[in-house]
């Protein structure tokens, strides 16, 4: 089996740039700014709590773009900064390629404001590719380890006014803009830049659109803390730090135990949730993919190769927790033996008994590119050929981007043949050496939409446009079909 590749590349700007392995644990200082006591754009001092969310939108040219943030901070139209947060704060933002999730939530003074700051310490993506001259899997890593405050923009379509008791902001990264490579494989120097851009918009709670995105958080996961029963909360700690507080009422579904009763610290959760004004969560699922904590690891990211001449798979790491992961064992491929696991499909679509196809996830049809979540209770790291053994390994949704090439229906459905470009995963990795071919053309996907696909897009759904679309990634008897969740729009290739 081919082992994995790490490779770093000279960056555009190499004073303020180090390899990866530095990288880690990096201490970033804090920003500073004015407070809102003489805002002459708020004589009463009053503030606002508010929530700050963060999202993506992304091509599928990267697999990971980790961010540490030092501070933001928001300038009214009289030239008065104050600060959102000045303590360090990080984040993974390919996951929420579509999605969002909350990170923090504080009290801002209520202003009209028009421009925003943020200060960055560590940046770092990566991208996944076959190297045409060995034919083998090379994972690339360009990274600084101190991103140039000339290097990070945060825009503001529209003025961001706080008012009121309580109001979201939405930070977007725009992933196409925020990181500049030749190609994924250095040879040998590959000169970079990241110039992390964002785009910062508010919204407020109680004017939320029925199919909006608003204060929405899908697929949220990390590991329980802690549970109080008698309040019907339960504490969440996610992989990049931030910490939930979750609530549920007798609209919560639950997914892989009974109920609210059966949670226990160290439990993996993935939810569907709303965020409340207080900053809190109240889930609309919750489900638990393995319920044994005993020496429970965690990691979620894509397929990357799956052996044909072992029940062995490599998934990349995009996110980790746990027992083998504490501290963080960093990104790559993590090799996993499957030969007694147990392989799921995530509940977060009620409608996968509906579709017109039998949608499965097997050992025998999973194949590169598909987004998992994979338990395992080893007590340490192992190599070939055994690995570490997987417990459970669960589909979960992730988001793919395309141009839309034609339209047509199947039963309730309306279907979309996207295709894909060339370096998305599916096609990329599914000419690999040492699996078994099992797609018929892995370049395109036949996505299914119906009535309650959240139509986030202001594009029309056309051929000839280019989406991007969020669901579960199903392998047909050869033939890609994504059960769409999400419509949003794509961006240029």
């Amino acid at each position: 089996m081919k082992a994995k590749s790490f490779r770093f590349s000279l960056p555009l700007s190499s004073a303020s740039s180090f390899l990866f392995a530095t990288t880690i644990g990096l201490t970033v200082g804090c920003g500073s700014g004015g407070g809102g006591s003489s805002n002459p754009g708020n004589p009463s001092n009053a503030s606002s709590s508010v929530t700050l969310m963060l999202s993506s939108t992304a091509n599928d040219q990267l697999s990971r773009f980790d961010i540490s943030f030092a501070s933001l901070t928001l300038t009214n139209q009289a030239g008065k900064t104050v600060t959102v947060f000045s303590t360090p704060q990080t984040a993974e933002f390919i996951h929420l390629n579509g999605t969002s999730e909350p990170l923090l939530t504080v009290s801002v003074p209520q202003d009209t404001y028009t421009a925003a700051t943020a200060t960055i310490g560590y940046a770092q993506f990566t991208c996944i590719a076959l190297d045409p001259s060995t034919s083998g899997l090379d994972i690339s890593t360009f990274a600084y380890g101190n991103t140039p405050s000339n290097q990070v923009t945060v825009n503001l379509p529209t003025p961001v006014k706080i008012a009121g008791t309580a109001m979201g902001l939405t930070l977007n990264m725009q992933v196409a803009t925020s990181a500049t490579y030749g190609t994924c494989i250095p040879a040998p120097i590959n000169p970079y830049a990241i110039d992390p851009t964002f785009n910062l918009t508010s919204f407020d709670f109680s004017s939320q659109p029925a199919n909006g995105s608003n204060g929405l958080a899908v697929g949220l996961g990390g590991l329980i803390a802690s549970v109080d029963g008698g309040a019907n909360t339960f504490t969440v700690t996610a992989p990049d730090g931030p910490k939930w507080t979750v609530k549920s009422n007798g609209s919560t579904t639950f997914q892989g135990i009974s109920g609210l009763a059966a949670l226990t610290a160290g439990m993996p959760v993935n939810m569907d949730a709303a965020v409340q004004a207080d900053g809190s969560l109240l889930a609309s699922r919750i489900a638990v993919s393995d319920s044994d904590t005993t020496n429970l690891s965690i990691v979620n990211g894509p397929l990357i190769n799956i052996a044909d001449s072992q029940p062995t798979l490599n998934a990349f790491t995009r996110s980790d927790q746990g027992f083998l992961y504490t501290p963080k064992a960093g990104m790559g491929g993590q090799y996993f033996s499957f030969g007694n696991a147990v392989f799921q499909t995530s509940g977060a679509l009620a409608n996968v008994q509906s579709l017109p196809f039998t949608a499965s996830f097997t050992a025998a049809n999973m194949v590169a590119g598909q987004n998992v979540s994979i338990t395992s209770h080893a007590t340490t790291f192992s190599g070939g050929p055994t690995y570490v053994p997987s417990t459970k390994v669960t589909l979960v949704p992730q988001t793919i981007h395309g141009t839309v090439t034609g339209v047509a229906t199947d039963g309730s459905f309306d279907t979309y043949t996207v295709q894909l470009a060339p370096y998305d995963l599916m096609p990329a990795l599914a000419v690999q050496p040492g699996q078994t071919t099992l797609l018929t053309n892995p370049a395109t996907v036949v996505v299914y939409v119906d009535s309650n696909t959240r139509m986030h897009n202001a594009t029309a759904l056309e051929s000839g446009s280019v989406m991007r679309f969020y669901g579960l990634l199903f392998n047909d008897h050869g033939t890609l079909k994504l059960d769409c969740a999400q419509v949003n729009d794509g961006v240029t290739e």
